[in-house]
């Protein structure tokens, strides 16, 4: 796939230009935005990145066209399972629904340009060693361990970061409206607004690191790396509203995850063995005989997974409309409500 740098420059530069549009038009003034307006653009931005797979499918060969979608599929998966991870942290901090957009806006921003930097070590390794396939597949199979078996039960508002920054700097035990930092009697006081937002920027370093390998292994071309990540992250702070309590029914979201992640891993090592030039294995020779999984089937499989997830999680909580352990700033009973 051939992309010139006149391309990247305006891809990056039309992302750059919808961040500071998202900003003055929907964040700058707080609010909770309504189902409809959450409803709109998230229609809008979920019809933009199909038309943007269509047109790589067109111009550049549905081959591409497949791991684009395929791509888009699995980071939209997995942002969303950010999302509820996002959804504890503001809960942790108590974070007022008027000023959520505005944590949303700087997570997704901070998530982007992490991505963006895995990206750039992910395609250098690729180029230039090709043994970091063995990697990337072996660190898949290991977060789909991990995945499988996550419970999200931590508290982020009490992990070993936020007690080394409360050791480390004075914080207010309220909001200041949306202000990081707030001067108290001569003195700088750090928000928990600001930790918020320091808690869910250590989250999306953890994501970025299933993210990428993940993506990778169903593409090598890191401008559909890029782009695909970047369609992820359009609209997730409107998804967020618009699902509410729905994020919290996904019960089988991880371990559908974790499927995707473990199949990807396979493929990536399969892949590994099929350009082999390890000297310890099969003497440095490629194993031609390994299958490599075709990306129409990694395509079919990744979809019918989320579906399955997706669908077997809704089955599970039907006619519950709070699951148990689910909390909102308003109503958890063990964490003090800064909103107030």
């Amino acid at each position: 796939m051939q992309v010139s740098p006149l391309i990247w420059i305006i891809t990056i530069a039309v992302t750059i230009a919808f961040f500071i549009y998202e900003f003055f038009a929907h964040v700058r003034k707080p609010h909770e935005p309504s189902i409809g307006e959450s409803a709109r653009w998230s229609v809008f931005y979920i019809s933009l990145a199909m038309l943007f797979g269509i047109g790589i499918g067109v111009f550049s060969g549905w081959t591409y066209g497949s791991e684009y979608f395929a791509g888009y599929l699995t980071e939209k998966a997995l942002s969303i399972d950010n999302l509820f991870v996002f959804l504890l942290v503001m809960s942790a901090f108590a974070v007022p629904r008027i000023y959520q957009q505005k944590v949303l806006m700087v997570g997704i921003i901070i998530a982007l340009v992490l991505r963006g930097i895995f990206i750039a070590l992910g395609a250098a390794l690729i180029e230039n060693l090709s043994w970091s396939f063995y990697l990337f597949g072996a660190l898949l199979l290991f977060l789909a361990y991990k995945q499988a078996f996550s419970n999200h039960e931590a508290d982020p508002a009490d992990g070993r970061l936020m007690r080394l920054v409360r050791r480390r700097f004075p914080v207010t035990d309220e909001y200041h409206e949306d202000k990081l930092v707030v001067k108290m009697g001569g003195k700088r006081f750090i928000t928990p607004m600001l930790l918020t937002i320091i808690a869910i920027g250590f989250v999306d370093l953890i994501f970025a690191v299933d993210s990428i390998p993940a993506i990778y292994g169903l593409t090598n071309e890191a401008y559909i790396v890029f782009t695909a990540n970047v369609f992820a992250l359009m609209g997730l702070r409107q998804l967020f509203f618009l699902i509410g309590g729905l994020l919290e029914r996904l019960v089988y979201l991880s371990q559908g995850l974790a499927v995707i992640l473990a199949f990807i891993g396979v493929k990536l090592v399969f892949h590994a063995l099929h350009v082999n030039e390890l000297p310890f294995i099969n003497g440095g020779q490629p194993l031609l005989w390994v299958p490599e999984i075709s990306i129409s089937f990694s395509l079919l499989f990744i979809g019918a997974t989320v579906a399955v997830a997706t669908a077997a999680s809704l089955l599970k909580t039907r006619g519950s409309h709070t699951p148990p352990g689910a909390h909102t700033p308003s109503d958890s009973p063990n964490i003090k409500d800064y909103s107030k």
